[in-house]
């Protein structure tokens, strides 16, 4: 409407006036309402055309849509196993700090482990003790072998230097009979001996090693545990949390919540605007926003990102063709939009509607050498029409509650 008003100031108004004080000719008279298209003809003609050039001029080179909204990220509150609620420490709705606990489930089983754990390593304790007796107990059966061994040594000794003084004082047979006994005392030194390293293998290496796989299990045990009790991992609020005691919790088809993170959707705006706009849309291009949560108010915002693909066109491998009539509407271009200013979107709620525009900037351009004079003059004319796109979303915002509060039919 705005710009046909602003197009007939330079074709009907110029055609009317000349058929008024030029050829005579006035309303209700020479021209009415039955004639006025005769009369008027050229300048209605020309407001039409130069309305649609104007329109796609500003819209295409200003592209707005009415598509953006605050999206905000939400966490769903989930346990890693799925089990029975046993406990619930907040409300349906409230303030939440990070590792503050929301439910517990059931833990009979997990903390059977983490006993049974606790259980094996007071064993692996215990057979430390024991160990260390049986070190003792080698080391005195090593004595006595040792002894008993120097002992049939020295017998042997004795009786081997009679024999070789005086041959017949010494029985041939109980040399014999000493030199058995003295391999069987080596055999029991050396059996002892390996009964101590064995020990003290047990006492230095195995036990160890029992004892840290029992302390592992332990851990794990007491991790399952932990699991158990589901805690919020970022500071935020949590909104409609209707579980109660009793209730069976499956991390893979029953959520238990939602948790909204602290400052979600304070950020960013996301706006999604037509495809024929891939070829201006730019990083850095200045825009405005009005929202339905925060009336009146236009807040100046920048692009900080084009999304380089259309959403609408993604599709994920099967066992079908792909149909490309199966795309119904066509997608949009994703575009994110921050505020120029600290606390530009301070007041909007997240998730509120809103309506953006973008406004193209052609000075590099323009200050371009190479750039003519017409080109020149051409886009500093693009770049005024985004004076009228900018009106317009004033008028919007003006108009934007009363559409929302009584043109609405609620």
């Amino acid at each position: 409407m705005l710009e046909l008003l602003l197009c007939s100031l330079l074709t009907v108004l110029p055609d009317y006036l000349y058929r008024r004080y030029r050829q005579g000719k006035r309303f209700g008279k020479e021209i009415t309402l039955y004639s006025v298209w005769y009369e008027l003809r050229y300048g209605i003609t020309s407001c039409v055309i130069l309305t649609i050039l104007l329109i796609t001029t500003i819209f295409y080179n200003h592209p707005s849509t009415t598509t953006a909204t605050l999206f905000f990220r939400t966490v769903p509150i989930l346990p890693e196993t799925n089990g029975r609620v046993a406990e619930v420490y907040i409300g349906e709705s409230g303030p939440i700090t990070q590792g503050a606990p929301i439910f517990r489930l059931d833990s009979t089983k997990q903390q059977a482990a983490v006993e049974t754990a606790r259980r094996k390593i007071a064993e692996v304790e215990a057979a430390f003790v024991v160990a260390q007796a049986e070190i003792a107990k080698a080391e005195g059966q090593l004595r006595d072998a040792k002894g008993n061994e120097q002992q049939v040594q020295d017998e042997l000794d004795t009786k081997r230097e009679l024999h070789r003084r005086n041959p017949g004082i010494v029985p041939v047979r109980d040399i014999e009979r000493l030199e058995v006994r003295l391999d069987g005392a080596q055999g029991a030194v050396a059996a002892a001996s390996a009964a101590k390293q064995a020990a003290e293998i047990r006492v230095s290496g195995v036990l160890p090693a029992e004892k840290a796989s029992a302390e592992a299990e332990l851990a794990q045990a007491q991790v399952e545990l932990d699991k158990t009790v589901i805690r919020a991992g970022v500071n935020g609020r949590v909104e409609q949390f209707f579980l109660r005691v009793g209730d069976i919790v499956n991390p893979l088809m029953r959520p238990a919540g939602v948790l909204i993170p602290e400052g979600a959707g304070s950020r960013s705006l996301q706006a999604g605007f037509d495809q024929i706009e891939a070829q201006i849309m730019k990083r850095g291009m200045i825009a405005e926003v009005t929202c339905v949560s925060k009336p009146f108010t236009v807040i100046p915002m920048v692009v900080t990102s084009v999304q380089d693909y259309i959403a609408a066109g993604q599709f994920r491998g099967g066992e079908q063709l792909l149909e490309a009539r199966q795309v119904v509407r066509p997608g949009t271009l994703l575009v994110f939009l921050e505020p120029l200013y600290t606390g530009g979107l301070d007041g909007v709620t997240p998730g509120s509607s809103c309506i953006a525009n973008a406004y193209s900037n052609n000075h590099d351009i323009i200050a371009a050498k190479e750039t003519g004079f017409i080109k020149g003059a051409a886009l500093h004319a693009v770049d005024a029409l985004g004076l009228v796109h900018a009106l317009i979303l004033r008028i919007q915002a003006l108009v934007l509650p009363f559409k929302a509060l009584v043109f609405s039919g609620h």
